[in-house]
């Protein structure tokens, strides 16, 4: 059995940098370098899945596909779907890495930006 490693899709492979335009509306290039990493990381053995909320319906799943399709990605993704199958690890633009500090969780949430709206990016 493959190693599954899930991705967030806005964000971290479609580049989003226009917002929310509607569940099947996806106008952004991919974000720059990800070819290569989804490459990469498919062709050392793992299972690619893409994880996105836009999969609620038919219609965003197909739109993730056909735009995969037409930025040449589909071949190293496994599958796309709704819901965070189990997987050695989860990628996401919008996510806060556990520490085991409980105590500075409030902190770190009032303090989070994700990565393409920090002064660095």
């Amino acid at each position: 059995m493959k190693k599954t490693v899930v991705f967030d899709f806005d964000g971290v492979i479609h580049s989003y940098t226009s917002g929310w335009k509607g569940t099947t509306c996806i106008p952004d290039p991919p974000v720059p370098g990800i070819e290569k990493a989804l490459k990469d990381i498919h062709d050392a053995g793992y299972e690619v899945v893409i994880v996105s909320t836009r999969c609620d319906s038919i219609f965003g799943r197909v739109a993730i596909e056909n735009w995969l399709d037409l930025y040449g990605l589909s071949v190293f993704v496994d599958r796309v779907c709704k819901e965070k199958p189990p997987a050695i690890v989860y990628i996401d633009d919008r996510a806060i890495c556990f520490d085991g500090h409980p105590e500075n969780l409030l902190e770190k949430i009032k303090a989070f930006k994700p990565w393409n709206q920090r002064e660095e990016a």
